[in-house]
């Protein structure tokens, strides 16, 4: 029997996940990773970190399986982590992580020449961080600029320089053209650094030789392009349709839609990623999970949550933030939360604040669809916060669309499925996802 990996670099830790032809989970392995060393904005991981994890959880997986034959690997990873490798792929030190912000000046100098669209706006991008490690002056033994996900695919097929379209978004790649753009070429970047930009689902190699036999794995098994951390989770939930919508209720509100067209809006933080021959909007709000834990223990939740009633409103009127600022729906960067007045129970406060975030979500998503997206046709829920079963008669009677169940929640499921599509000739994603009836 052939299996197929998924493998997921989280912010926290690694997850695999191996998968048979049908979509069936056979078995998945986790490794915790150490928090990255920070300094102010400065957020940075040795790459060594995700490899040992990345060969504990093939290792642990290949084990748990001793007769079925590891067929394929996908790997995705947090978007904008970027290291600088040499011709062998050896790191040139440790990775600015996803949410390193150090690179503002470089981010000012890409905002100058780069269109709206671009998704390379910002300090987190992948690009602002490339720039800033040339302006330092470490790219003199440089030969590759590599993602989190690009680097482990390398290490794993022995092949470096190659990204997938979506993790490239953040370098300044153009999703459209599916093409490096020509503004890119009047800042100040080694162009040779730039990787090969191929598509989720498109063939690497197979697995290096050395690598294999060290992990147990056939030296035909094929490592394939992935993606981004949250591009495959959307993939994993089974959503392939227009209007098909993913909000993710974890520490903060995310929601995602497939659309025909791709939704560019900086100003609100919204951006598409590829999906196929489709397109992938989404926007955050800064509302969301950790604003609930600034009240209540996950405990008090549990408990509180049995005395709410969905069915009949507060008519409390919360904006919960869990500080000043918000990007999306709304774009205010010093708006205030809005949480008072607070009810002597604990449980109609509560109750409050749930609408309160409910409410984002409806106007995130009417949002989305103001700017050219498609309002959801049928909504699937992920994160801690889509356990919680009144939360969800709630927010179903405030959103007004139907409420599918996530086929799975795990990023490392929607990599596995990528791999699996990869190794048998289907699309990478795009309407193509669900296992076999």
């Amino acid at each position: 029997m052939n299996l197929y990996v998924g493998i997921d670099l989280g912010t926290s830790g690694c997850r695999a996940i191996a998968i048979d032809a049908t979509g069936t989970e056979h078995a998945s392995s986790a490794v915790a990773f150490p928090e990255p060393l920070r300094r102010g904005p400065e957020v940075e991981q040795d790459p060594d970190i995700w490899w040992q994890a990345t060969c504990a959880v093939i290792r642990e997986l290949v084990s748990r399986n001793p007769d079925a034959c590891i067929a394929g690997i996908a790997v995705d990873g947090t978007s904008g982590t970027l290291l600088l490798a040499d011709d062998r792929g050896n790191p040139l030190g440790r990775a600015l992580m996803y949410n390193d912000a150090r690179s503002q000046p470089e981010a000012a100098v890409i905002a100058s020449c780069a269109p709206a669209e671009s998704g390379a706006h910002g300090a987190s991008s992948s690009l602002a961080k490339l720039l800033w490690l040339q302006r330092r002056g470490d790219t003199g033994r440089a030969r590759y600029a590599l993602h989190q996900a690009d680097w482990i695919s390398g290490r794993l097929a022995g092949v470096y320089g190659v990204c997938d379209y979506n993790n490239a978004l953040k370098l300044g790649y153009d999703a459209v053209q599916l093409a490096w753009p020509d503004w890119l070429r009047t800042l100040p970047i080694r162009q040779q650094l730039l990787p090969d930009v191929v598509a989720p689902g498109d063939t690497l190699g197979t697995v290096d030789t050395t690598v294999a036999g060290a992990l147990s794995l056939s030296q035909e098994a094929r490592v394939i392009a992935g993606t981004t951390d949250s591009v495959a989770a959307f993939c994993a939930t089974g959503a392939v349709d227009i209007g098909d919508a993913v909000t993710s209720l974890g520490s903060t509100l995310v929601l995602k839609i497939l659309a025909q067209s791709p939704v560019y809006a900086p100003e609100y933080g919204v951006y598409s990623h590829r999906f196929g021959d489709r397109w992938l909007v989404g926007g955050a709000s800064n509302s969301g999970g950790a604003v609930l834990r600034q009240y209540f223990s996950d405990t008090r939740m549990a408990a509180l949550s049995d005395r709410i009633h969905p069915e009949t409103p507060t008519g409390l009127d919360y904006y919960p933030l869990p500080a000043a600022g918000e990007r999306f729906p709304v774009a205010d960067p010093v708006l205030e939360a809005r949480v008072t007045p607070r009810p002597a129970d604990d449980a109609l406060f509560f109750q409050g604040l749930l609408e309160g975030i409910a409410r984002i979500e409806s106007a995130g998503y009417r949002q989305l669809a103001a700017l050219g997206a498609p309002f959801p046709h049928a909504l699937r829920s992920v994160g801690t916060g889509s356990k919680n079963a009144r939360w969800t008669t709630l927010r179903r009677i405030l959103l007004g669309v139907p409420f599918v169940p996530a086929r799975h929640s795990e990023a490392a499921y929607g990599a596995a499925l990528i791999a699996r599509n990869g190794c048998t000739g289907r699309a990478g994603f795009a309407m193509d996802t669900l296992p076999d009836q």
